[in-house]
């Protein structure tokens, strides 16, 4: 097989023993189509020089790699669904396929799945993913890559060739199977399953995998839960404050969907904002509104206490409650070098920053400007101003609600990335992600499998990702 000196196997997870996941068979699929390969990330895995065929033969039939994993494995899990918790959980549509070492930073990555099979938790589904949902994966998470959030990357997106029946599209619906890349495939509900089991053993053995493979810093720590709750809840501050200034809504915030390492996966019925709206809701079926975009704070909050009470065999609680502390001051902190960060601007100072902040959220709640046309238009701060104006929100940016906002840019400098001349900023509009898009692309392939759609919308999202400083 052709790998190159960058494909660095590192099968560790199976270590763990048979408590943690189950070894499991993939599906076999009538045909495999290649709609996407993430070469980007191919090259930095060692992965770029497989030929169609040799990358069929991984993604689709899941033939081990060189020196990896001998079978997948279904890791176990619980978790809180709609804060209800569930010990039916598990990887019920996807397993560990792989686990590598990242050529460039030297950390752990795990190759998982959604849509390879049924597995011991698939609960009567039939573990299978719909194309459409596959597409919607690989346009998120391309998205949020360029918006600097902390994100699993999808590496292979295949049609399969099955026809599938779900509430939530026209039936039959094509098939598919996505391959993801991220540093860590251990939820919440891992721990919260060893916990609910009071299998005090496993859930010791899981926390040192943890700090040894993501956290070797904490491994000299006295009290080492606490010390890798706090940095989980760093970790998930630093995650959230991101998808807050990308202006993405998750729609599933369950504890099995937050990830130890503070990476964002599985991206279901999200929703980019149109505009700043706190109430405004991802999922159809969320009616309570319990995910809302300006909800996530409190929600990941309430899921690291979840974690915390997993936790407490291992420490006390007032050691877990006393590493929760720092949370929401993380956020404030994290939210402020986002927008900073957005807007190509120095910091000034908590003070400051906070106060900018505070005026362009509620000049963007009030006037409904659009969220990314604002980041967009203002990129590099006033010296961006005539775009800005001449631009199709410049109306917004003429009126009162404007004016604070305005003079508080005026004290900030730009930062030298922020100026520099990109083809992307010389549009008038900026790359955005909205449902209406999304179902046009998907239209597109439906109706006439036509990728044309798709396949421009990943340029121009690496196009904006180019101009905000490349890959995370």
């Amino acid at each position: 097989m052709p790998v190159s000196a960058a494909y660095r196997p590192a099968p560790r997870f199976p270590a763990l023993g048979g408590a943690f996941f189950d070894a499991v068979e993939p599906a076999c699929f009538p045909t495999s189509r290649i709609r996407y390969r993430n070469d980007r990330w191919a090259a930095r895995i060692g992965l770029e020089d497989l030929d169609g065929q040799e990358w069929e033969q991984h993604f689709a039939r899941f033939e081990p790699l060189p020196g990896n994993l001998d079978r997948p494995l279904a890791l176990r899990y619980h978790g809180h669904q709609f804060m209800v918790y569930n010990p039916n959980l598990g990887d019920g549509r996807g397993f560990l396929f792989a686990q590598l070492i990242d050529a460039r930073d030297g950390r752990l990555l795990d190759l998982g799945t959604k849509g390879s099979g049924q597995t011991p938790w698939s609960r009567g589904g039939d573990g299978r993913l719909t194309l459409k949902g596959g597409v919607r994966e690989v346009l998120a998470s391309e998205m949020l890559e360029a918006l600097g959030v902390s994100t699993s990357k999808n590496l292979s997106l295949i049609e399969t060739g099955e026809s599938l029946h779900r509430g939530d599209e026209p039936a039959p619906t094509r098939s598919a199977v996505l391959v993801r890349l991220s540093h860590s495939h251990v939820r919440f509900g891992n721990f919260q399953r060893l916990s609910y089991l009071k299998d005090g053993a496993s859930l010791r053995n899981l926390l040192d995998y943890c700090i040894e493979n993501y956290m070797p810093e904490l491994a000299l720590s006295g009290n080492r839960p606490a010390a890798f709750l706090r940095e989980v809840s760093r970790r998930s501050a630093a995650l959230c404050a991101s998808w807050m200034m990308a202006g993405f809504v998750h729609g599933v915030l369950n504890t099995d969907n937050m990830n130890v390492t503070g990476e964002s996966f599985d991206y279901g019925p999200y929703r980019f904002l149109p505009a700043l709206d706190p109430a405004f809701v991802a999922a159809y079926f969320d009616h309570g509104g319990l995910y809302a975009y300006g909800r996530q704070p409190l929600i990941v909050r309430w899921n690291l206490e979840r974690l915390a009470d997993a936790l407490r065999p291992l420490a006390t609680e007032a050691s877990l409650s006393e590493a929760l502390d720092g949370y929401e001051h993380d956020l404030d902190l994290a939210l402020q070098a986002g927008f900073l960060s957005r807007l190509g601007l120095r910091a000034l100072g908590p003070e400051s920053d906070a106060r900018l902040l505070a005026v362009a959220s509620e000049f963007l709640e009030e006037s409904g400007a659009g969220f990314e046309q604002f980041f967009f238009d203002w990129r590099g701060g006033m010296g961006a101003e005539r775009r800005a104006m001449n631009g199709p929100a410049g109306a917004r940016y003429a009126g009162g609600p404007f004016a604070s906002f305005r003079r508080a840019l005026e004290t900030y400098e730009p930062e030298a990335r922020a100026v520099r001349a990109h083809p992307y900023f010389e549009g008038v509009r900026p790359c955005a992600l909205l449902v209406d898009e999304v179902e046009k692309i998907w239209e597109a392939i439906a109706d006439r499998d036509d990728w044309s759609l798709f396949d421009a919308k990943i340029a121009r999202i690496g196009e904006m990702r180019d101009a905000y400083g490349g890959q995370t």
